[in-house]
């Protein structure tokens, strides 16, 4: 994969580099301030970019802002946040970008190497990747979709385990039941969800998106 990696810290951005190099991916650019990140993300137009929320020259939401603005440009760029801190606001704006490809993950999880990478390629792919504790944050402040209130425990249990972008298998033996009956409960909660798209990797990540980005 091309990959380009924007975080102001030096030491976690080579950190960073030289990780995703070693897993045989190439960093084809760097960046350490929001303006270099669009100029970035809009030149080289990375298979997904690792982008820090806050960077440079505000040290507020200027990664934020970047990605965002080069996702309009060029829709669906995929797109992997990085924060110290679980952001609501930041997270909710990023997921009302219904185009797929994106990902929030917190700083310390880079340090979980098999996850972070396996994050980056479901990115790539067109997936989400959600860091539980991203997800347990954004769930802890209630919904007020019908649809989603339509969904049973156990469907919720499965919808936010595909939220960290676990594939049926992956979630069956999470939740130790087996796969044909985690595949009935994702049938389920699409059909709850008015979600009828044939492609169903198309109809995980509207799940998804349904889910966590609430009001």
């Amino acid at each position: 994969m091309r990959i380009v990696v924007a975080e102001d810290l030096y030491l976690l951005r080579d950190g960073m580099v030289r990780l995703i190099e070693a897993c045989g991916h190439q960093v084809v650019a760097t960046a350490a301030t929001g303006p270099e990140t669009l100029a970035a993300l809009l030149r080289w137009r990375p298979d997904v970019a690792v982008v820090d929320v806050r960077m440079p020259p505000t040290q507020s939401d200027e990664g934020l802002r970047a990605a965002l603005a080069a996702r309009r440009e060029v829709p669906g760029l995929p797109v992997l946040i990085l924060s110290q801190y679980v952001e609501q606001l930041y997270a909710r704006e990023l997921l009302a970008d219904d185009a797929g490809g994106i990902g929030y993950f917190l700083k310390e999880s880079v340090f979980d190497a098999d996850q972070f990478i396996d994050a980056l390629e479901r990115v790539a792919a067109g997936g989400t990747a959600m860091d539980p504790a991203v997800i347990t944050k954004l769930l802890s402040s209630g919904s007020s979709n019908r649809r989603l209130e339509r969904l049973t425990e156990r469907e919720h249990s499965v919808l936010s385990l595909m939220a960290e972008g676990l594939s049926n298998q992956a979630i069956a033996q999470r939740l130790f039941l087996s796969e044909s009956a985690i595949s009935k409960y994702t049938t389920s909660i699409f059909g709850k969800l008015g979600i009828t798209d044939d492609d169903n990797n198309n109809r995980r990540v509207r799940a998804v998106l349904a889910y966590l980005n609430k009001p």
